[in-house]
């Protein structure tokens, strides 16, 4: 049978690119996905508590799993690896579209995976190395990292419900009871109230 696996790290992002890109692939090499399997989670959470460790166990010797790169696998080279030694070790082909790599149990392709899985660990580490030198250098010049103290967030947990806010209060209810309705503290629709000019006019009306 042949996989098609997606993930995506959090529901922000879409998984229409990575399947077009694997059926594109499979238009042009004249194959079929039999099952597709999609999750979305961090490359971070272990392969047996994502839905790639239940795809595995169930793969018999010919399947192929396709993915549009290695990286959706596991998010450090012992993840990827651990993934590619068992599909390796069992005849299970791991296909990848920008990659472009065909890995299966031949020691090519075991060189292949341990030089791709290590290059991308690297890269990794110095994206993160120089994040950190560059936050460190604009502090030595003393820029203000982040937010200006005393400053808040233009969202809330309440962004977004003012017309339900404006609708209790016309109908005089309490600030406790909106907080219980909209799941947050009394404090939280108080304050929300008094810093929303939207709001400010009922908060008179009411008071």
């Amino acid at each position: 049978m042949i996989y098609g696996y997606i993930r995506v790290s959090t529901d922000k992002q879409t998984v229409e690119n990575q399947r077009y890109e694997v059926n594109k692939f499979c238009e042009k090499s004249t194959l079929a996905v039999d099952k597709w399997i999609e999750e979305t989670i961090s490359g971070a959470k272990k392969v047996k508590d994502r839905k790639l460790g239940s795809l595995l166990k169930k793969m018999k010797t010919g399947d192929i799993l396709i993915c549009s790169e290695l990286s959706r696998l596991g998010r450090n080279l012992l993840m990827i690896m651990g993934v590619l030694n068992e599909c390796m070790n069992r005849d299970i082909q791991v296909w990848t579209i920008k990659d472009n790599y065909r890995l299966g149990s031949d020691i090519n392709s075991k060189v292949l995976a341990f030089a791709f899985g290590l290059s991308a660990e690297i890269e990794r580490n110095l994206i993160s190395q120089r994040t950190k030198e560059a936050l460190a250098r604009k502090k030595a010049e003393g820029i203000i990292l982040g937010r200006p103290i005393g400053s808040k967030s233009s969202s809330t947990k309440l962004t977004g419900q003012e017309k339900k806010i404006k609708d209790l209060l016309e109908k005089k209810v309490s600030y406790s009871a909106i907080g219980r309705i909209l799941g947050v503290h009394r404090i939280t629709v108080s304050s929300f109230v008094k810093e929303s000019k939207q709001l400010s006019h009922n908060e008179s009306l009411r008071t």
